[in-house]
């Protein structure tokens, strides 16, 4: 299809409460959303860059910077776009992978609607709804935290994972197995928060039987997470390291995880966590899907690509009012711990214009 032009906006979104990780504090989302035109309808995607280059080398300034005057051009002189043919067209720009994975999520949008087909059935799903977990900040207190989690279980969900960093990382576990047993699927993230020499700390969660420790060393150390795995029994998840299929597949082969924590924006788009997704399968590695505070537009792809076979673990697919008293899309509602998977064409759901111009700050038309 041949894009008629593609609109980016700019969007702030206040959180319920703030939300604190090893690498800092956010009490709103600066998100940057994509929405392409074709002379037969549109679609929309979701950059999850931050607003600075915490979590990853990009942010929304840059994103935007990079889709503005490189990305949506090379798309926009393009004869033909699918969503097949996005990453190639984009190639000669070294990474830049949540900017890509916006753009290729709403050319994929666009053309899953004219097609009349949904997120989920493109991507390979094989269930109607998905389990969801929820992430957990680091807190103030232990009390505080107990009462966070206690409301969480009490909501339905079926996965906790607590955010830790040095300090706030075994007794805060602990307290939670006390108060809350042993059934209780629990998980922790460290974003990148620890060494190798943490090891002998990291191994001092093994008695609590976490379902895994996610990214505990710096995302280029795989070689380090494949020494950590030696010293711990609590299986090593991925998520920063993991920027591809190869990536994934090397990280594998190395003995740096026992899983895989799947988010498309940081792998370059939904086709390439999809292939991420069939790598792990491949090797008999459990994947499950990460979240970034999401919107409801990417919280339904999010929840498509979660219904794929090899998604055997609870995501952070939590409920739209988990960050959000109001949505831009009709919110996504926990039911027995699960959402539902959109069955629509697209993504199946599409921002509420009232509800998308509230939170709007700015917005630019590329094309003629």
């Amino acid at each position: 299809m041949k894009l008629s032009g593609v609109e980016l906006l700019r969007v702030r979104m206040p959180l319920v409460a703030p939300f604190r990780t090893s690498f800092g504090t956010q009490d709103v989302r600066e998100l940057l959303l994509v929405r392409v035109v074709t002379p037969t309808g549109e679609g929309w995607g979701e950059c999850v860059a931050m607003a600075g280059p915490v979590y990853s080398p990009e942010y929304v300034d840059g994103a935007e910077h990079v889709l503005r005057n490189f990305l949506v051009p090379a798309l926009l002189a393009a004869d033909g776009v699918t969503a097949h043919k996005v990453a190639p067209l984009l190639a000669a720009y070294k990474g830049h992978r949540m900017a890509k994975a916006a753009l290729e999520m709403a050319v994929l949008d666009a053309e899953l609607r004219a097609h009349g087909q949904s997120f989920a059935t493109a991507l390979g799903s094989t269930r109607d709804t998905v389990p969801c977990g929820v992430s957990v900040g680091i807190m103030d207190s232990v009390p505080q935290l107990l009462d966070v989690v206690g409301g969480y279980l009490d909501e339905g969900y079926v996965r906790i994972k607590l955010k830790i960093e040095p300090g706030w990382d075994v007794e805060p576990v602990r307290a939670v197995r006390e108060r809350f047993g042993d059934g209780v699927l629990l998980q922790v993230d460290a974003n990148t928060a620890y060494t190798l020499a943490d090891a002998p700390l990291l191994a001092r969660l093994d008695p609590f039987g976490l379902l895994l420790i996610e990214q505990p060393l710096e995302e280029e150390d795989i070689l380090g997470h494949a020494e950590l795995a030696r010293r711990v029994r609590t299986p090593i998840c991925l998520d920063e390291s993991i920027v591809s299929a190869r990536s994934a597949a090397d990280a594998i082969t190395l003995g740096a995880c026992a899983v895989v924590n799947i988010k498309p924006g940081r792998v370059g788009g939904y086709l390439e966590a999809r292939r991420v997704h069939d790598v792990c399968a491949a090797h008999g590695i459990p994947v499950w899907c990460g979240g970034m505070i999401e919107t409801g537009l990417g919280r339904a792809a999010n929840v498509a690509l979660a219904s794929l076979p090899g998604f055997t673990l609870p995501g952070d697919t939590s409920a739209s009012d988990r960050f959000y008293r109001t949505d831009i899309t009709e919110p996504f509602v926990l039911k027995d711990g699960r959402l539902p998977v959109p069955t629509g064409p697209g993504l199946g759901v599409a921002p509420v214009p009232d509800l998308l111009a509230a939170v709007t700050t700015a917005k630019v038309w590329l094309g003629s």
